[in-house]
């Protein structure tokens, strides 16, 4: 009689550790952004918003603090939409029959994804808000 732990269907994989888990960690991650970035419009568009302002942050001129706001308040949106659309697919996977707790759950992720916009637009109006304003008068 074979030792059951011997057995590959009675024993769970062994768990990965150190630097090869980070690296199957980061793995999923891009699996996710490219799953996302394919299935998810609201991502893309947030993604090419992104693409437009991640740089521009970078050659604004203001303080570090300033600037670390910037980038941070764009990629919380980019943040929140991944949690949104997680959220979004596991309700759908769960069920596509409508339900008030479904409706709630999905509402909620679309509120968080709107207050991350918001944040962003004001962390941008106050920072660059000036610097746009006095170079569109000089």
């Amino acid at each position: 009689m074979s030792n059951p732990t011997e057995s590959s269907a009675a024993c769970p994989p062994a768990k990965r550790s150190g630097p090869l888990r980070a690296l199957f960690a980061l793995r999923h991650s891009c699996d996710g952004i490219v799953a996302a970035l394919r299935e998810e419009s609201a991502f893309r568009q947030e993604a090419a918003l992104a693409a437009v302002l991640l740089p521009a942050a970078l050659l604004m001129p203001v303080g570090a603090i300033e600037r670390v706001l910037l980038i941070v308040s764009v990629l919380l949106v980019l943040l929140v939409e991944l949690l949104n659309s997680s959220i979004e697919a596991a309700i759908d996977r769960i069920s596509l029959e409508r339900h008030e707790l479904s409706k709630r759950a999905k509402d909620c992720g679309s509120a968080a994804v709107t207050i991350a916009l918001l944040i962003c637009m004001v962390t941008w109006g106050v920072l660059c808000g000036p610097l746009v304003y006095h170079w569109l008068r000089g």
